[in-house]
């Protein structure tokens, strides 16, 4: 006689169970969503440790307010704006913690841009990184969405939760703080 193999349970059934206190549920969910969550928190993290504490902030707070989940739009929207909020969050407190990076420590890793210097991939990483980690939390979170991440005005205002006018002036703003930070723009 077969053993009955339980039929898997399609992502509402998940959602049902895990509001229920099915905790294998939620674990469910978490399986279905995580590599898209760690997809994104990636751009925001400077290493694995950091990536799994936004990985398991993420998946906390969409177990502590899935009772608000309406189902009105796919479920793996609702979590990646928690993810982005999740991540927004972090670079604030990382930010507040961190102390500013020094010009000289900037200056040195950046040539004269009319000296025509040519960088490496790396070296071109590095810089883009440095200038980054320089941004406040707001611009690092839109530059990252819409430049790095290749999103539309529109899918970056529905994950803000700012408006597609917002969206752009702070796009526009990021861009020339960013110029400003490795040295391809004097400060005025």
């Amino acid at each position: 006689m077969r053993e009955a193999v339980p039929e898997p349970q399609g992502e509402d059934d998940l959602i049902r169970s895990a509001l229920a206190g099915d905790d294998e549920a939620f674990a469910g969910l978490v399986r279905n969503h995580k590599a898209a969550v760690l997809r994104t928190a990636a751009r925001f993290a400077r290493n694995d440790a950091e990536l799994d504490d936004l990985g398991q902030e993420t998946f906390m707070r969409a177990y502590q307010s899935l009772s608000s989940y309406r189902g009105d739009a796919p479920f793996g929207h609702w979590l990646s704006r928690i993810t982005i909020r999740a991540c927004y969050d972090f670079l604030r407190e990382r930010r507040r913690h961190e102390k500013d990076v020094s010009l000289d420590a900037l200056a040195y890793s950046v040539a004269d841009p009319s000296s025509g210097a040519v960088f490496s991939s790396e070296q071109a990483r590095l810089i883009l990184e440095r200038g980054m980690s320089r941004l406040k939390p707001a611009d690092r979170l839109v530059i990252t969405l819409f430049e790095l991440e290749d999103r539309s005005v529109r899918e970056v205002a529905a994950l803000t939760g700012w408006s597609e006018t917002l969206v752009k002036v702070r796009a526009f703003r990021a861009r020339k703080a960013l110029k400003r930070s490795i040295g391809g723009e004097n400060e005025r």
